[in-house]
């Protein structure tokens, strides 16, 4: 238990740039799940050209657009930012190994850019959580304002 008291309470000691980028990280994750929803037959047809042309690709283009519009939008609010990070990661990782890195070009170059810069913030946020303005800190303070007053009604 004292190890995650020392995680909480070195996640509260946050600079505030480090929460803009939090919030900048889940609406480029939210954006892009729309972005998926929006064109979701390019999104299965650049699954289909990679070694998970076997799977169901339609399947696994709803997982990952549902994947980034709710984790995107939970690590935007800071409402379980480390759980959603983590869960973001594999999907990340699929992109940079197997969608581009094997079809590099200097055109999709700034894609694969924009998802490595992407899996190092999604690093950052598992070890250092949400930070001090977040939904989870909220909760967490409201929750102990209620403890605390003993209000009854």
């Amino acid at each position: 238990m004292p190890v995650l008291q020392n995680i909480r309470a070195h996640s509260l000691h946050q600079p505030r740039w480090l929460t803009l980028l939090r919030i900048a990280l889940g609406a480029l994750l939210f954006i892009k799940g729309i972005a998926f929803i929006s064109d979701s037959s390019r999104l299965e047809t650049l699954l289909q050209g990679t070694r998970l042309a076997h799977a169901n690709t339609a399947l696994l283009s709803g997982v990952i657009t549902w994947a980034h519009l709710l984790g995107g939008f939970f690590i935007l609010i800071g409402l379980m930012t480390r759980i959603m990070s983590i869960l973001q990661i594999p999907i990340l990782l699929g992109a940079i190994f197997i969608v581009n890195l094997p079809h590099f070009t200097m055109n999709n170059g700034s894609e694969l850019a924009l998802a490595v810069i992407t899996l190092v913030l999604l690093v950052v946020f598992v070890i250092e959580g949400s930070g001090r303005i977040s939904a989870d800190e909220y909760f967490r303070t409201y929750y102990k304002a209620g403890l605390n007053n003993n209000i009854q009604l």
